[in-house]
């Protein structure tokens, strides 16, 4: 092979390999018929999430600005998810992501405890 085609051929390696690669996202699990209208974690969302999903809806993600993502495979999300803050790992094509795990996201501290910390 001659440099050229070798060097072509690395550059279409690297192009494809780096659509293959998991991300991160974090949003709040809502359900695909509230969809954004449970872009905030809270009792009352997990309730209705729970309810919606129970009902035939799907979990979707809701991240930054509102995005709704679709969620593939729905059992790697846990019930006990719904309507929370989650980190979701995995593939993203479009308005799907392939779902590799999901897990609560951590609690951010409040300003009160962090301001009290430093004294």
């Amino acid at each position: 092979m001659t440099q050229k085609r070798l060097l072509m051929l690395a550059a279409t390696v690297l192009a494809f390999g780096c659509l293959g690669w998991a991300s991160q996202r974090t949003g709040v699990i809502s359900d695909s018929m509230c969809g954004a209208k449970h872009a905030t974690a809270s009792a009352e969302a997990a309730q209705c999430v729970a309810k919606c999903v129970s009902g035939g809806s799907k979990y979707v993600l809701v991240g930054r600005g509102k995005k709704v993502y679709q969620l593939d495979p729905q059992d790697k999300i846990s019930s006990d998810l719904a309507g929370k803050k989650v980190v979701v790992t995995g593939t993203i094509k479009g308005d799907t992501i392939t779902v590799e795990s999901v897990k609560e996201a951590p609690a951010a501290k409040s300003k009160a405890k962090a301001s009290s910390s430093g004294r």
